[in-house]
């Protein structure tokens, strides 16, 4: 079965969970970072190199909200790897919601704006709802503190 992905960018891929046997795909498309936003583990062969992962673990309710710290974590992980050719994937379970704050964040810190993003990850990636209202609070408060921090 392969990969349920999005390209959303020439560097930035979203999807759903990744599994071992994605392996050989997400290398043939030059992915060298994971950033894992499910609250749980995946498979350690997604941490081999050349792939570096770093797992994230949030959750997706409107009652608890994804941290700003996960967010930034993973902006500046993602940002040498683009920086040096490499591609970023960010995934949640289904790729609709945490993984599409990610890649909405990651291209925030790249320079679009928080709507830019949100729309950008919507057309590239149907299924991604950037929009709904506790996520993209999280996206428009995160392109706030980047704005401020990096200005």
């Amino acid at each position: 079965m392969s990969l349920d992905i999005s390209k959303i960018h020439d560097f930035l891929y979203l999807s759903a969970w990744p599994r071992r046997e994605h392996l050989d795909e997400i290398l043939r498309l030059n992915i060298r970072l994971i950033l894992s936003m499910n609250w749980l583990p995946p498979h350690k062969s997604l941490a081999q190199p050349p792939l570096h992962l770093l797992w994230l673990p949030t959750f997706d309710t409107p009652l608890v909200p994804i941290p700003l710290a996960a967010l930034r974590r993973g902006v500046e992980a993602a940002l040498p790897v683009i920086h040096s050719g490499g591609a970023v994937l960010a995934h949640c379970r289904k790729g609709v919601h945490r993984g599409a704050a990610m890649a909405s964040c990651v291209l925030i810190a790249l320079g679009w704006s928080a709507t830019e993003a949100m729309r950008l990850v919507r057309l590239k990636r149907p299924a991604a709802d950037p929009e709904i209202w506790y996520i993209a609070s999280r996206i428009r408060k995160f392109e706030r503190y980047w704005h401020f921090r990096h200005s």
